[in-house]
């Protein structure tokens, strides 16, 4: 992005409006921003903050297909690390409105991008919510989850090793085999260790012989 734009300009003062608290001086500012826009990269941008202070989730849902349909335009490499947030963003309003099924292709589109930001906190961040996502959108999703269920028994226990342990694995899955792997090695490394509680260990042992036979070409 270039610094010296005006859109650009525009919405760093409207993020900073943001962080303080006042969304309408921010809402304004990316308004602001998006009529200043030249082109559909700067208004690709812009609609991108706008739909972040929309009152309504229908206006939040046509901001970001407006900012999605713009970066199509746009293409390139430009725009190429934009996609796992914008297919992100348009899970989230989808779902607020909802729509779990549209919603979930979203999700796993961001999934399938999110391998074109570069790592670091912000990438770290938008995996939970992309999982997070994929989560609320299953299939099973409301069904009881033996994983969870553990989980939430740690938690009630306070067993901060075992979590700090699981919980990176299970809250950045996106069920892409990587992930499933190291979420079932995990579970293992935390087995082997033999402290739990006996019907902690009991459980976990469950949960780890229910992945297993889930696991593709097992049984």
């Amino acid at each position: 992005m270039n610094p010296e734009s005006e859109v650009v300009r525009l919405c760093v003062r409207g993020m900073g409006a943001e962080a303080e608290g006042r969304d309408s001086d921010a809402r304004e500012l990316f308004h602001r921003a998006w009529e200043a826009a030249d082109d559909d990269y700067e208004a690709c941008i812009a609609a991108h903050y706008l739909a972040r202070h929309q009152p309504k989730p229908e206006d939040t849902l046509h901001w970001n297909r407006t900012c999605l349909e713009l970066a199509g335009r746009v293409g390139g490499e430009r725009v190429r690390a934009f996609y796992p947030s914008l297919h992100a963003a348009m899970g989230r309003a989808h779902l607020d409105l909802g729509q779990p099924g549209e919603a979930r292709a979203h999700f796993e589109a961001a999934a399938d991008r999110l391998a074109d930001l570069p790592p670091g906190p912000y990438a770290d961040w938008l995996r939970l919510c992309i999982a997070r996502g994929l989560r609320a959108t299953a299939p099973a999703a409301g069904q009881p989850d033996p994983l969870r269920v553990l989980l939430t028994g740690l938690c009630e226990r306070a067993d901060l090793e075992s979590l700090g342990l699981l919980l990176p694995a299970y809250l950045g899955n996106l069920h892409r085999p990587e992930d499933e792997d190291r979420l079932t090695t995990t579970l293992g490394m935390l087995h082997a260790e033999r402290r739990l509680a006996e019907r902690d260990q009991a459980a976990l042992g469950e949960v780890i012989a229910l992945r297993v036979r889930a696991a593709p070409g097992v049984g």
